[in-house]
């Protein structure tokens, strides 16, 4: 038996809530396994809301949200249309596209309201792997990464140390990205020279309350002018 693989045209789909002509920065998020862009435009108003600091008189206050939905759709036992980013078949193939969707995405976002920064790529469980690989190929700039329950994956960890820094995340509850596999990716990422910080809460596999607040101050720390020397 002989497989093809013919190149095929898809349309993907992505909301933008935008603040206007003078965004504080751009946060671009991916959603986990069988959930959609709707569901996870709220994860990233929460951590958008959650920044401690007040903006300075004359500067944009409120972040750009770029919602990204994975390209393989489906239905949910109740009937909601959701989607995931990839299966182990053709993954390579499957790769390949994603970071070219991605690349597009931001690349009509920057047409269409202007470029912003800083930058920061967001993932949740399945859409971590798609932030990390966002920042090492999708071929823009980025200031940091926020990731959420799931792991480096293996095509970007020889590239760890062109990363952003890095908020990881992870619920002492969480039974899908366990401890173990988090000290694994601290051991990649610290090894390869990336800078990474931890955070851990008591909570499952969710977006809980504790880590939203941390990834809020961490917009913040990323929205600081670098000092001068």
């Amino acid at each position: 038996m002989d497989v093809r693989t013919p190149p095929a045209q898809t349309h993907g789909r992505y909301l933008v809530d935008s603040p206007g002509d003078h965004a504080a920065g751009i946060i671009c998020g991916f959603h986990g396994y069988k959930e959609n862009a709707e569901q996870h435009l709220d994860a990233l108003r929460r951590v958008a809301a959650a920044r401690p600091a007040s903006p300075k008189p004359g500067e944009g206050g409120a972040w750009r949200l770029v919602s990204v939905q994975a390209l393989n759709r489906f239905y949910s036992k109740g009937g909601e249309v959701v989607a995931n980013w990839m299966t182990k078949q053709d993954r390579e193939l499957a790769i390949a596209d994603n970071v070219a969707y991605v690349s597009s995405v931001m690349s009509e976002v920057a047409d269409e309201y202007g470029a912003a920064h800083p930058l920061i790529y967001a993932g949740f469980s399945q859409g971590v792997a798609m932030a990390y690989r966002a920042a090492a190929f999708a071929g823009r700039p980025c200031d940091g990464l926020i990731v959420l329950a799931g792991d480096l994956p293996p095509d970007v960890a020889p590239v760890a140390a062109q990363l952003p820094p890095i908020l990881l995340g992870r619920g002492t509850a969480d039974e899908w990205y366990t401890a173990e596999k988090a000290s694994n990716d601290l051991v990649l990422l610290n090894a390869s020279g990336a800078t990474v910080a931890e955070h851990v809460f008591d909570g499952g596999h969710e977006w809980h309350e504790a880590f939203v607040a941390r990834a809020g101050a961490f917009l913040d720390e990323r929205s600081r002018p670098t000092p001068s020397r």
